[in-house]
């Protein structure tokens, strides 16, 4: 088995594309090793010092690590944690899968333009940040404000921000003029 591994715009995440389906559809977000209980993949990447998160998608594994390590260190015990977990023929979610979209309900007045909102995003924006190892999924809408939340590689990059603002917001300001402002929100 040959794990590829791709830098991400977080330069404490990494990207590792096992060459294999990782989850049949969707995404799925452990930001830390109590999230991941029910995930053997991540169970086996938290056992390595140093890492902080664990997210999977379809066809790829970003781990985010801390501050107080060098990826040269750690790496290759998150490439044989993957392989041993691939050997394992463990799934990567024990129990039923969410299947949802990852975007949170609405149900509210506003349903119309929330659907558009969710649109955008699954049309436009998450395919773009799926590419650098994460995802975007809308959190609410609440008088021209949209919050969405960041996964993987996302959550706490250096130039989410600008993400957010210069593209995310821009882009929806265009299409859907009841949007005034994106904001983050927490897990």
């Amino acid at each position: 088995m040959f794990i590829q591994t791709e830098s991400t715009p977080n330069p404490a995440t990494l990207k590792f594309l096992p060459g294999q389906t990782v989850l049949e559809a969707g995404t799925a977000d452990f930001p830390t090793p109590d999230a991941g209980k029910k995930s053997p993949l991540a169970r086996r990447i938290f056992a390595v010092d140093g890492v902080t998160g664990v997210f999977l998608g379809t066809d790829f594994v970003t781990v985010t690590k801390s501050d107080a390590v060098a990826w040269d260190h750690i790496k290759p015990a998150i490439l044989g944690a993957v392989m041993e977990h691939y050997q394992s023929g463990q799934p990567a979610i024990e129990g039923e899968a969410d299947g949802g979209d990852g975007h949170a309900a609405h149900d509210g007045p506003d349903g119309e333009i929330v659907d558009q909102i969710k649109q955008l995003l699954d049309t436009r924006v998450r395919p773009a940040v799926a590419q650098d190892g994460g995802d975007i999924t809308f959190h609410g809408f609440d008088r021209g404000i949209v919050y969405l939340h960041m996964q993987g590689a996302c959550a706490g990059c250096p130039s989410s921000t600008l993400t957010l603002k210069m593209g995310i917001e821009n882009l929806l300001r265009h299409y859907i003029p009841e949007v005034i402002e994106v904001r983050p929100v927490a897990a």
